[in-house]
């Protein structure tokens, strides 16, 4: 151990830092909870840019996993390849698709407003 890395060093040279050098995650916390922040939704990593789109991704995917099965007798093994494009375009399994499907539907018709640290969800103003 060096003779600059003892603890009182350490503890000396962090209290002379400048206040730009430390974190502010105080400062951010004390600022959210003093003045009311409107946050916009963002869309969720599951959700579409429109509603007809989104339902566009889940006809071509369930409709790619029933072919893949109801062509099974008919093409064979074949058939199975369109199994991953249906999951593809489901972005992963159809409980994905229906959460994107109310991700969907939900973006920008509530917003959160936190103030005095109590969170609520509103309706915007139209």
């Amino acid at each position: 151990m060096t003779p600059d890395s003892t603890p009182t060093t350490l503890a000396k040279t962090r209290a002379a830092e400048p206040d730009s050098v430390r974190p502010a995650a105080h400062d951010a916390q004390a600022a959210l909870a003093a003045h009311a922040v409107h946050v916009v939704p963002k869309p969720g990593g599951f959700a579409s840019a429109t509603v007809p789109r989104h339902l566009a991704r889940g006809a071509v995917g369930f409709g790619a996993l029933v072919a893949s099965l109801a062509l099974l007798p008919v093409a064979g093994w074949v058939s199975l390849l369109l199994a991953p494009v249906g999951l593809l375009a489901l972005r992963g399994c159809p409980m994905c698709w229906a959460i994107g499907l109310m991700e969907t539907i939900s973006a920008g018709r509530l917003r959160r407003s936190c103030a005095n640290g109590r969170c609520e969800l509103t309706r915007p103003a139209k």
